[in-house]
């Protein structure tokens, strides 16, 4: 198993217990520990990983940072653990001063769910007060994971993550700054739209401030535009790559598989994949698309349905079952109102895992 397949079982792994960690003892064994190994370090050995390291600062004395991973006996990360689902925004401050302690050049900041890279990009020996990589393990993506792996044991350089780091801070710098201008399109970036030939007239404070809405249209719609063509790009390879399997096998593709799955029912299943989350792992969640409907389903079952969306026609529907499997539509005003039936579709998935054990334990 790889790297990448490894964080992403972690993250999986993650998702399905966090419920049931409470204390930060529980955090550090069941999630940060097998993370620390994930990134190749042998947690039971002082070589590798030194745990409860004593770390003086100033008045402070006989503080502890979790853990330590060294090289030659040098600490390189720091690793202050905090209870699982507990925010870190209020807790930066004590990694800071065992950073400033040690002298170490990177630190770890995590609840076993969202991990914090920090390190000194803007003062020297000092640790930045924002992270220059930030994420949530149940949600990482590939681009993440090969940041992150650049703190493997066996990749681990300093001097090459510390360049990383650099172009990782400045790369979310723009992005942030972006994010915010598509968001509310600042007076600054309006003229700069401005005056690269979209209006020939004077610039007048009225007219920035007519182009300032026509702009923020411009950007979503451009947005949305890229994301739909990016999913049928991909739904179309897909569908390619399926055909070709098929025709290899001399297989003829059913009618109902001759179905083109739209980038609304892709973004409409992936709400309902997220409110799952909680429930079971992301990947037991699946979808089925039909003439007239999609289907999501538990474990690629179609006798575990768990919705089906009419997106279709004029006006959106959710389909939901009750224990007898007979189907009540509800209309829907947009995707964002499927967000109002998790309750419905969380308690549907349980049935389907009480019947599960129910019949482990028969067979038993």
């Amino acid at each position: 198993m790889d790297f990448k397949d490894e964080i992403r079982r972690l993250g999986e792994r993650a998702a399905q217990l966090r419920s049931q960690v409470h204390t930060e003892e529980a955090t550090k064994h069941v999630l940060v520990l097998p993370f620390i190994q994930c990134l190749g370090y042998d947690v039971f050995s002082p070589a590798d990983v030194v745990p409860e390291l004593t770390s003086d600062f100033g008045i402070k004395k006989g503080e502890k940072v979790d853990y330590a991973i060294v090289q030659n006996g040098i600490p390189v990360l720091l690793i202050e653990c905090k209870p699982c689902g507990e925010p870190l925004d209020a807790h930066g401050s004590q990694l800071f001063r065992y950073f400033t302690a040690q002298g170490a050049k990177f630190g770890l900041l995590t609840n076993g769910i969202d991990y914090w890279f920090f390190t000194d990009l803007e003062r020297q020996n000092v640790m930045d007060a924002k992270p220059f990589m930030a994420f949530d393990i149940t949600q990482i993506k590939d681009a993440t994971i090969e940041e992150v792996k650049r703190f493997h044991k066996s990749y681990f350089d300093s001097s090459a993550v510390s360049d990383a780091a650099t172009e990782l801070w400045y790369v979310n710098a723009v992005k942030s700054l972006m994010q915010q201008e598509f968001k509310t399109p600042s007076e600054a970036f309006v003229r700069f739209v401005l005056w690269k030939g979209v209006y020939e007239g004077l610039k007048t404070k009225s007219v920035v401030e007519r182009f300032t809405a026509i702009v923020q249209k411009a950007l979503a719609q451009m947005m949305a535009d890229t994301v739909s063509e990016r999913l049928q790009a991909a739904l179309t390879a897909q569908s390619n790559q399926e055909a070709e399997e098929a025709k290899k096998l001399g297989e003829e593709i059913p009618e109902e598989d001759r179905v083109e799955t739209t980038a609304m029912e892709l973004e409409a299943f992936f709400i309902v994949k997220s409110m799952l989350r909680r429930v079971v792992a992301a990947e037991r969640i699946q979808y089925r698309d039909h003439q007239t409907y999609f289907a999501v389903q538990l474990d690629n079952n179609s006798r575990k349905a768990i919705c089906r969306l009419y997106l279709h026609g004029s006006n959106g529907y959710v389909g939901l079952f009750d224990q007898d499997k007979n189907e009540t539509r509800h209309k829907i005003a947009s995707l964002d109102d499927l967000f109002s039936f998790g309750t419905q579709l969380e308690a549907k998935v349980r049935e389907y895992e009480d019947k599960g054990r129910e019949e482990v334990k028969k067979e038993g």
